[in-house]
């Protein structure tokens, strides 16, 4: 079950995990931290395993029916266990969105592509660097039923 972690941004346990999702300077952690910590349309949950949290997701609404993912980790121990889709699934029932967005770099797509997002390249947005569009279609699930 997911928690609302974002009080908890002050922990270094929190802020390393948070760490493992943005670009490794300082300032992306920093500029992610402060994202959260006013509690307005950017919300962090947390899946807890024996009272740590094991992993974490923000995201915010882009508009009624779509949420697009800003960041996504899971403790380093605790991956290839299934619990970053574990974590999309739970935002999924809890939010009920139509599509899910997220944009990633080459270390993160095939993790996207295995948990059933579409893939498009967006190019190299930053020197040396591609970015991809990750999509997923809610609704699809449901016709897979």
């Amino acid at each position: 079950m997911l928690i609302d972690i974002h009080a908890r941004l002050d922990e270094e346990s929190i802020q390393e995990l948070l760490g493992w999702s943005v670009f490794p300077e300082p300032e992306h952690l920093e500029r992610a931290i402060s994202l959260y910590k006013n509690g307005g349309e950017h919300k962090l949950l947390g899946l807890e395993s024996e009272d740590e949290v094991i992993g974490l997701i923000g995201y915010h609404h882009v508009n009624s029916d779509t949420i697009e993912i800003d960041h996504i980790a899971v403790s380093s121990s605790e991956r290839y266990k299934g619990y970053g889709r574990g974590l999309i699934l739970e935002l999924l029932e809890l939010e009920k969105p139509s599509v899910l967005i997220a944009e990633t770099d080459e270390d993160a797509v095939d993790f996207y592509r295995s948990s059933r997002f579409t893939v498009e390249s967006l190019g190299a947005k930053y020197p040396g660097t591609e970015r991809f569009k990750c999509t997923y279609y809610a609704d699809d699930e449901d016709e897979d039923a």
